[in-house]
């Protein structure tokens, strides 16, 4: 199998269309065309765990961060990110960054943290916005169940965990094929009375050229009659964080314990105490303070992210116990999340978790 045939799978599963706009995702180096011997997973691709990677026979990292994140305007080896990019190059192996794509996935980072909390009822803590469309086509009675089969297949009508969604009308369509046309029914110039159905889909943004190609060449018409909206709704199966509830309430000193269990964490700064039991709980993965606000506007109790600053913590307004359990900390669960989504679509080569470690944040206690 080779290196794009690899990634077209897992894209199927964690399509890179849902990272965010400023990431740097995807085949970062290597040759698409290239066999692949073995798929090493990581947190983060350095200089050590790429000569993990030569050890173990693996010519392909998967990487939750992107080791390339802004331009390269030389390789010479100058730094942490040059080295790293030269040995994988020197050594034929191709780097593959997820980031983002997976923060915002439904069953991606945040989740990963809420089951290790064992929060229940799950939802989105930011959902995308700007990320639905609908699409409304008009196609004659008899061919209606066949275009919405094709429809279905290119990804229209998903909608959270239902598929094959759609709604249909009946009615009379009128049209009138003129000079240089050559119509499926009717005569130029005569005015055509067609029993036609119209079909109303949604469906995420990215897939739009797939549905649109794949409507077209299903259809019978030669101008196939169609219009595309885009829509306000959230899309609430897609995001970045996630908040849910503890099975039972608990103090806050207590909460604190408990993610210092279920994290291995020795230190976690928090603000000040609201002195109200907790329940309900955000978490958003790596950097979270953007999703601050959010998570006071879904009346979460306690907060749980990564690198907050100094004021951040004032926006808490003894509202809300906000938890900052370090970047890499809130993300340590990715590498195996990633490594039992691989086992399960791989099976003819070896995939393994690299060993190294990455964390650049050091704590003296």
């Amino acid at each position: 199998m080779t290196i794009s045939e690899v990634i077209s799978k897992i894209e199927n599963r964690i399509p890179l269309q849902q990272a965010e706009d400023f990431d740097n995702v995807g085949l970062l180096c290597g040759v698409p065309s290239r066999n692949v011997s073995g798929i090493l997973v990581c947190h983060d691709a350095l200089e050590n765990v790429v000569e993990e990677a030569i050890q173990k026979n693996c010519n392909l990292i998967v990487c939750f961060h992107p080791i390339i994140f802004s331009g390269l305007k030389s390789l010479t080896g100058k730094n942490y990110v040059e080295r790293a990019v030269l040995k994988a190059i020197e050594n034929k192996i191709a780097i593959y960054a997820i980031h983002t794509a997976f923060d915002n996935d439904l069953f991606g980072v945040n989740h990963g943290i809420c089951s290790h909390l064992g929060l229940k009822d799950l939802k989105i803590l930011q959902p995308k916005k700007n990320n639905l469309k609908q699409l409304t086509v008009f196609v004659p009675k008899e061919h209606s169940d066949k275009l919405k089969e094709v429809l279905f297949s290119a990804g229209a009508g998903n909608i959270g965990f239902y598929d094959e969604c759609s709604f249909t009308l009946n009615g009379n369509g009128t049209f009138r094929p003129v000079e240089g046309s050559n119509p499926f029914s009717g005569q130029q110039n005569i005015r055509e009375n067609a029993d036609e159905d119209m079909i109303s889909v949604i469906f995420e943004g990215y897939k739009q050229n797939a549905i649109i190609s794949a409507m077209k060449t299903a259809h019978p018409y030669e101008e196939v009659a169609h219009q595309i909206y885009q829509l306000d709704n959230e899309n609430q199966h897609s995001g970045l964080g996630m908040y849910g509830e503890l099975q039972e309430e608990m103090d806050e000193k207590d909460f604190l314990r408990l993610v210092q269990e279920k994290f291995g964490l020795e230190v976690i700064k928090h603000s000040d105490f609201t002195r109200k039991k907790i329940r309900r709980v955000g978490v958003l993965g790596g950097s979270g303070a953007s999703g601050i606000k959010s998570a006071l506007s879904k009346k979460c109790d306690a907060y749980l992210t990564g690198d907050i600053k100094y004021h951040d913590y004032f926006m808490a307004e003894s509202k809300m116990l906000i938890c900052d359990i370090g970047h890499y900390e809130s993300e340590q669960f990715v590498t195996q999340q990633l490594f039992e989504i691989l086992s399960q679509k791989f099976s003819t080569f070896a995939i393994s978790k690299s060993i190294e470690k990455t964390n650049p944040v050091n704590y003296f206690i």
